[in-house]
Parts: structure tokens; sequence; C-alpha cells
């Protein structure tokens, strides 16, 4: 079987303009405006409302976004200048706020919305967390095989109207849009029957419910739609190009997801050093061995998502993102594994396990150890399985043969269990 080519392996990237001379004023300059913005909107003195509109009108959001839409556009390389001034300021963070319309929404209505006046309307509501968003990809028969997906939209005049259900959908409870990934044409290749929509989740039709984790929370979510109306002006893209778009997503899903602290000993592993200096009765040369294999593995976690970060700069995110994504994935494991082991019996107490729903800033994390523990479990699975994640990169990266097919045909011929 012939190989496939692959995309370039990660490298540092050049400056595009004729060298360091010019990403060193635009880095500069930046800075000042990132400085400035902080002096003139105390994080500490203003609300998180107000912090995040200031920015958004200062181009500070995306600054690869174009003006007007939250950016400056300039290299995207730029924004962990903004970010690391924001972070030193004790600023509200939108990652945090607004995870997945900040790392997958942005910049898919960024690439995709049928007009400008579109994206300012969707992203300056998401950019100051007025409007929380969620994605409405997988669903119970279609998780690792998200283009086996069956949740079908069928035109009707200028509308669409939507059946199906989508599960594992974070923070659905909360949010007032959604990204949906739906099939338009049956009859077509799994992969070129999907048409993207962004879907408002107060319309009639949607309905959402809870599922409990093993932590007691209820992040999770499944989303039943049934006849909910759409308009085409809210689709992304052209009918039946939505894995086009959707691959846009996911890129920046997974590389979002794989973003490590821009400092050293950022990140999960400061869990570890912390509860290490915090229970002097449960070292031992062993443990101590064990913690520093997971500082190192932390380490070249941040120095890949640099390396990757420099090649999305310059080509945008592609599968390379996956590697970030993956490591950082098993790297959360180990760590909470790590933790739980220098608790030692005290690992198995839990404070609560009380059912509860609970909002964008607390997704994703968890207020003890042994909470973090129970939550990390989902990370392999969660944004791409590890497996799926493999061979994506064997794939796509280091240009390995695929998988042999057997639903090449039309979507509705396909065995579906």
């Amino acid at each position: 079987m012939p190989r496939r080519r692959a995309r370039p392996s990660i490298r540092p990237v050049p400056p595009a303009d004729g060298g360091t001379a010019v990403i060193t004023d635009a880095a500069t300059e930046v800075a000042a405006a990132a400085r400035a913005l902080v002096r003139s909107h105390d994080p500490h003195a203003v609300s998180a409302d107000e912090f995040l509109e200031a920015a958004f009108d200062a181009g500070l959001t995306w600054v690869h976004f174009p003006a007007g839409l939250g950016g400056r556009g300039i290299a995207r390389g730029l924004q962990p200048v903004v970010d690391a001034i924001f972070a030193e300021a004790g600023a509200p963070s939108l990652v945090s706020l607004n995870p997945i319309g900040t790392g997958m929404a942005a910049p898919t209505l960024c690439e995709h919305a049928q007009s400008d006046e579109q994206k300012r309307r969707w992203l300056h509501p998401l950019a100051t967390a007025q409007d929380i968003w969620c994605q409405l990809f997988s669903e119970p028969g279609a998780g690792s095989d998200l283009a086996g997906l069956a949740t079908s939209a069928v035109r009707d005049g200028d509308e669409w109207v939507v059946n199906g259900q989508k599960v594992w959908t974070t923070l659905a409870h909360c949010a007032r849009w959604a990204l949906l990934l739906a099939r338009t044409d049956p009859d077509a290749p799994k992969h070129k029957g999907l048409t993207y929509f962004v879907v408002d989740m107060h319309a009639s039709g949607v309905q959402t419910r809870p599922l409990r984790q093993m932590t007691g929370q209820a992040e999770f979510n499944e989303v039943f739609l049934s006849d909910v109306r759409i308009p085409d002006a809210h689709r992304l893209g052209a009918v039946g190009a939505g894995w086009r778009v959707a691959m846009t997503t996911l890129m920046n899903e997974r590389s979002s997801i794989g973003a490590s602290g821009s400092r050293r000993g950022d990140g999960t592993i400061s869990d570890a050093v912390a509860l290490w200096a915090q229970r002097p009765d449960r070292r031992s040369p062993v443990r101590r061995d064990r913690l520093t294999q997971l500082w190192l593995r932390s380490e070249a976690q941040r120095l890949t998502a640099q390396r990757a970060h420099a090649t999305a700069t310059a080509q945008g995110p592609g599968p390379e993102g996956s590697i970030g994504k993956l490591v950082g994935a098993e790297l959360n494991q180990r760590v909470y594994e790590f933790c739980l082991d220098l608790l030692g019996p005290d690992g198995t107490l839990y404070d609560d396990y009380t059912m509860r729903h609970i909002g964008p800033a607390d997704s994703n994390t968890g207020a003890t150890v042994q909470e973090r523990f129970l939550r990390s479990r989902a990370n392999t699975i969660e944004g791409g399985t590890s497996e799926v994640l493999r061979n994506i990169l064997g794939e796509r990266v280091l240009g390995l043969p695929g998988d042999p097919r057997v639903d090449s045909g039309p979507w509705r011929e396909v065995p579906r269990g």
C-alpha cells in the first residue's frame, strides 16, 4: 500500500516578513497594548464583563482575528504575549469562562460564518462570556466514528428541520448557542453528507438532560432535538461540506485541550509538587523518582506545545495539535495517580458526592485531588480518544498507511449497531 504524504514535521517557524525585527516590533506593540489595558481596566477594580469587553474592543481577545472581531490581524503566535500579561495581572480567563466558545466556536465562526456582521453578532457576546457555547457532535452511536452520526437536517424553504440526539455535550445546560453537525444527505458517503450549523439552545424542540459523572458533577449532558428549526443563515460552510468545517473545530479543539502553560511548572504538575511539599511523611526515593519523571514529561509537553503553536502560527492548527492532547491527557492521569499515592489512606476520602450541575468556570476541574483524579479518567476519551489520536498522528503526521475502510459507500447502506 502506498504511503500517505505526511504533513511537514513540527519545527520552529521563522518570522514570515523578513526577520526577527518585525516580530519583535509586533510583540512590543501588542505587549504595550495589553499593559495599557490592564492599567486602564484594573482586573481587581472592574467586573469580568467590563474587562473582557475592553479586551475585545482593543483587539486583544484573539490577536490573529481581523480588526473589529476581537483581533488585530497580526500573527497568531503573539497571543501568548497578551495572555501572559493578563494572567500576571489577575485578569479573568475567557478560556475558563467560555471554554468551548473560546477554543472551538470562535475560530470556526471566524473562518466559516456567512458574513462579517454575523461573525461580530456571535463573537462579541462569546468574547465577553455573555453567551456560553457548546458542541453538538457526539451521539450514542457516533463517538470516535463521528462521521457516522445520524442526526438529520431536512431543508424546508429557508429553514432546516433537525431531529436526533447528541450526548457528552459539555455545558449544554448553560449554553446559549451550539455548534451542530448533522446529516443532510443520507445517500452520500458518510463524510460528504454532513452540514454544519449554529443552533439556538433556547429554540423550541431542544431538550437538555444532565449526565452524572463519577465525580458527582453533571458537566456533561445529553441533548434531544425534536423538529428544531434552524435558519439557513445559521449554516456554516456549504451544504454537504460540514466535515471540512468540523475539521476546523476539531483541530482547534485538540490544540486548545493540548495547550500547556507558558511557564515551567504550570499545569497539573503544580498539584503534584505542592502536595509533595505538604506531605514530607510520604516521601521516599521511589516517589521522588516518580515525581521527577512526571516533571520531565510535563516540561516535554510544554516545549512540544510551543513547537506545535509555532507550526499553527504559520499553517493553522493541524493534526500535530493531537500530540499535546494525547500526551496531556495521559500525563494528567499519571499526575493524579501519583497524588493519590502521596495521600495514602487519605486518598480514599471524598468530601462531597452531591449531584450538581456546574458552570463553565468549574468545567474539567476539581476542588480536591481526589476529585481531579476521578475527572482525569475521562481525559483520554473526551475530545478524541487516545486510540483515535494515535491513528491521526500515524497517518497524517508520520505518513503511515491507514486502516482498511469498509464504509466508503452511501451512509444509508453502512451497517450500524
